[in-house]
């Protein structure tokens, strides 16, 4: 009676959004490599690499042993490892990270426990390589 998947337009709007929350809920173990085009948060434990094309929140129970690659970050847990923020990384009153850093832009709120370094210029490398003229 209806066919809806004749019209183009209908069958596109029917693709998986990929801009929904993926959650880590508090006493989940994870081990191994998290990938999303969506946001992620973690409320419980990832031991390995997180890549997300969003943004990635850990909760105040949350723990990462590994690197994050992401566009945008909220840290309230722990994290140990390395973070490649592309955009803002915001380390909370309740954070703890111990690792590298490399974004351009970063908040840390006072009582945040951060030992590591930080790079806020992500051109340099690039710029290193070049031959002087």
């Amino acid at each position: 009676m209806f066919n809806f998947f004749k019209n183009s337009s209908m069958a596109r709007q029917q693709e998986p959004d990929h801009t929904a929350i993926n959650l880590v809920g508090k006493g989940t173990v994870i081990k191994g490599e998290i990938q999303s085009k969506g946001d992620v948060r973690i409320d419980g434990k990832i031991i390995g690499e997180v890549h997300s094309e969003g943004k990635v929140v850990i909760g105040d129970t949350g723990m990462v042993e590994g690197d994050l690659f992401c566009k945008n970050a909220d840290f309230s847990g722990k994290v140990q490892g390395k973070a490649d923020v592309t955009e803002l990384l915001t380390l909370k009153a309740s954070a703890t990270f111990l690792g590298d850093i490399v974004t351009n832009r970063l908040s840390i709120e006072p009582g945040a426990k951060f030992s590591g370094t930080c790079s806020m210029d992500r051109e340099a490398p690039q710029a290193k390589t070049e031959k002087p003229k």
